[in-house]
């Protein structure tokens, strides 16, 4: 890729120029060894030909896809190695922590979502969203995490690098330099195109949410994503689920004022809601202020009507606002198309490096919940850490040995 250079780089490579032809050339004025100095500064900038303007500017030694909690942690680990990175995400910085509900509080305490050794202090032991967002977001801005927001990797594939061709061609020159490491991987995202030594691929699993697969899904009231509670004051609201996202969203609307009904597949709310909240949606389905069906399903979605599956048979419900809160899954087949290899059984867990989380596919490693497969609640933000750390200790371990 072709870079206009800049004035600086133009003068350090021409000024030596010119001061030979002054000095040895024995120029014989001040005007006339000018003369040919500015005359060389223009014909650079008019042919740009010179070896300093084939400098890759999209290069990067690793490229991390996801901006979340555990990409940023991979940045800060590259940064202390002094490695070369760029962050790649494809919404907002933490985007999966900014689709969160905004009330939400973390079940793990702030101590626990801290990444780079930089304290998380907040005004309880559990932190709260708004509160969370605000730490990874100085910790992006006081470590100048060098990251591409609203940017979506849409290829990863190895390529011919172009050293090995300039290895070819200098044969006979010398040993190549080891500090200009081959190119191993293109990534094409939906505004550039980049190139790496390394991946790794820390995409979580929020950003695609398990569809319910009903007529009527597609309409403009049903979402996947459970804001604030304040915009169901006093509408027919159902909420599909039974786990902390669809406790919440019951829970919250209702307080707010909202006719609530919960459609829950199996006999109970989930065992994995958080043990302060389970007991309070518990009572208020006893109490009737929340209704709920249980092994029901949805069937059908209409503009002012829900048709639900229940044990006693189909049941209609007027409605103005689905929230189905079902849950969510990792983008795997982002990775089959990598080539990295998923287990044949329903976990579809990718295939990758316990001790160093390189995947099948060499130099690209995985990082955080996505290492689970569809197992999404083995791996949280406290217990994916240290991938950062073990990822970053490979990569200077291959480097070591180039």
């Amino acid at each position: 890729m072709r870079s206009r250079i800049k004035p600086k780089l133009v003068v350090g490579y021409w000024l030596p120029v010119a001061c030979y032809q002054f000095v040895v050339r024995r120029e014989t004025s001040v005007v006339s060894w000018f003369s040919r100095f500015t005359s060389h500064f223009s014909r650079f900038n008019r042919q740009p030909t010179s070896i300093f303007v084939e400098m890759d500017t999209n290069h990067h030694t690793i490229i991390i896809i996801g901006g979340g909690p555990i990409g940023l942690a991979c940045a800060l680990e590259a940064q202390k190695a002094g490695l070369d990175y760029l962050i790649l995400e494809k919404g907002c910085l933490v985007n999966s922590l900014y689709n969160y509900p905004v009330n939400m509080t973390f079940f793990s305490t702030s101590e626990r979502l801290e990444i780079g050794g930089i304290p998380f202090v907040s005004n309880n032991p559990k932190p709260t969203r708004p509160e969370a967002l605000e730490y990874y977001r100085r910790v992006a801005l006081s470590k100048h995490v060098s990251i591409h927001l609203f940017e979506k990797v849409m290829e990863v594939k190895t390529q011919e690098t172009r050293n090995k061709e300039q290895g070819t061609r200098n044969k006979g020159h010398g040993a190549r330099d080891k500090n200009n490491e081959e190119e191993n991987y293109k990534v094409t995202t939906n505004k550039n195109t980049y190139t790496a030594n390394y991946i790794i691929i820390a995409t979580g699993f929020y950003d695609t949410p398990y569809k319910l697969n009903v007529p009527g899904e597609e309409l403009p009231k049903v979402t996947h994503y459970y804001k604030d509670p304040h915009f169901y004051a006093f509408q027919k609201v159902l909420v599909v689920g039974a786990s902390n996202s669809a406790v919440d969203a019951a829970l919250e609307t209702w307080r707010k004022g909202a006719e609530v009904t919960m459609v829950v597949r199996k006999n109970q709310i989930g065992e994995r809601v958080k043990y302060w909240v389970r007991p309070d949606i518990v009572n208020r389905i006893n109490e009737g202020s929340i209704k709920a069906h249980f092994n029901s399903s949805v069937k059908e979605i209409r503009e002012r009507e829900v048709d639900i599956q229940t044990p006693e048979g189909l049941i209609t419900i007027d409605n103005d606002w689905v929230i189905a809160m079902t849950g969510y899954q990792p983008n795997l087949d982002f990775l089959k198309k990598m080539g990295i290899h998923l287990s044949d059984d329903e976990i579809l867990k990718p295939s990758y490096d316990e001790a160093t989380y390189e995947t099948n596919v060499k130099n690209i490693f995985i990082a955080g919940v996505i290492c689970g497969g569809m197992n999404t609640h083995r791996l949280f933000i406290e217990n994916s850490r240290e991938h950062a750390e073990k990822i970053i200790r490979k990569i200077m371990e291959i480097k070591s040995q180039n």
